[in-house]
């Protein structure tokens, strides 16, 4: 075998190796989404809640990829025309592909509205903005630069905040 033969020979190798590298390590693995990972492709830029639609502020979503390509996002709403009861509770949208835990409450894939509401509470509803729970948030006083709406990892689980409360929640058995 001449130098070249073997060189090519050696370079198909080496970029087959780093392929296979490359793609065993963007698949199978789970990542809490920023909103600059969140487009309009995954979530809708505009969603129906209680008989109307609403625009998402896309600058504030969160989400997470799940190793098998399945997601949790949420995005902040414009709630601006809803009522003042429907307002003070719905604050986010909440799509999930799989079912979940939520502070020890188990949720179905589909669809939500969500909110932070005063007394340290969570709430989830249907689309029909029918209270589904409500549970305990926490505060995180340590978070340095809270936002509105964020996903962060938490040692095997997820944090959904909203400024500096948040729920704990993890892809249900």
């Amino acid at each position: 075998m001449n130098r070249s033969t073997i060189l090519t020979k050696l370079t198909v190798v080496i970029f087959t190796v780093l392929l296979f590298a490359v793609a065993g390590a963007a698949a199978g693995t789970e990542t809490a989404l920023k909103a600059s990972d969140i487009t309009s492709k995954i979530f809708p830029e505009q969603v129906f809640f209680r008989g109307q639609v609403a625009p998402v502020q896309m600058r504030n979503t969160g989400g997470v990829r799940f190793s098998d390509d399945m997601f949790v996002l949420a995005g902040m709403v414009d709630s601006s025309g809803y009522s003042t009861a429907i307002r003070q509770k719905y604050q986010a949208y909440f799509i999930s592909e799989v079912p979940l835990e939520i502070s020890g409450q188990k949720l179905p894939p589909g669809a939500y509205g969500i909110g932070f509401i005063s007394g340290e509470k969570f709430i989830l509803m249907d689309l029909g903005a029918h209270d589904l729970f409500e549970v305990d948030s926490s505060k995180d006083s340590e978070m340095k630069r809270p936002v509105p709406l964020q996903v962060v990892s938490a040692g095997g689980k997820y944090r959904l905040y909203a400024g500096r409360s948040f729920v704990e929640f993890a892809r249900a058995q």
